[in-house]
């Protein structure tokens, strides 16, 4: 779900959603942060604090579900829900119960939203989204899956032009305009999903909603 970008609040929200084989799920749902949580310490107090209670919540009922890249784990909050598990009755009660629940949690941010009028605020936002989904579209971990299915191209076509469409809209940057790290000799973007080799195998937030991943390891 991809609100209006020009508003900080509201362009919070985003549900995302993994599937694996019929027996065994993959989910990662959030209310994904515009701008970096670990490093803007005021965006992360003004709206993510009061929402700890309910991340907390569901990480006992759908624990994390293995590595996650450093790259990508800043593009997630501290109440992200990343869980694998086996298919079974419980497990479906709990995930629609903490769809219902991020999605309530969605609704009365979008509720209470106010619409940025700074123009400068208004940039930084849009860039931040566009940021964004340049990333997805280069480095989303269903592109394999996808590529499989339907090919490179119309796989490349599916995510820029209609799962994380707005790029072409919203600025003119490049991947590697933000993510230079990812170039290699002849100018073309590394394929691999993570240049500083380090993964999350648990929650890289403490119950406070404090970014610990500094202090683990891979």
């Amino acid at each position: 779900m991809l609100p209006k970008v020009d508003n900080e609040k509201k362009q919070e929200i985003l549900f995302q959603l993994l599937l694996g084989s019929p027996n065994h799920l993959t989910f990662k749902w959030d209310l994904n942060p515009l701008h970096d949580v670990t490093s803007r310490r005021d965006y992360k107090e003004k709206y993510y604090d009061r929402l700890l209670p309910l991340g907390l919540k569901y990480t006992e009922l759908l624990p994390w579900g293995g590595k996650l890249t450093s790259e990508s784990i800043k593009f997630f909050s501290p109440i992200v829900i990343w869980t694998k598990f086996s298919s079974s009755n419980s497990k479906h009660e709990d995930l629609y119960s903490a769809f219902m629940e991020y999605y309530k949690a969605w609704l009365e941010l979008m509720e209470q939203a106010v619409e940025d009028t700074d123009p400068s605020q208004i940039t930084c936002n849009l860039e931040a989204q566009h940021r964004y989904l340049t990333w997805r579209a280069e480095k989303d971990p269903g592109h394999g899956v996808l590529k499989r299915l339907i090919g490179e191209k119309l796989a490349k076509d599916l995510l820029r032009d209609f799962l994380f469409s707005g790029i072409d809209e919203l600025g003119s940057k490049t991947f590697l305009d933000y993510f230079p790290e990812y170039s290699i000799k002849d100018g073309t973007i590394n394929e691999k999903r993570s240049i500083i080799g380090k993964g999350f195998e648990n929650r890289p937030w403490d119950k406070n909603g404090e970014f610990i991943g500094n202090d683990l390891r891979n």
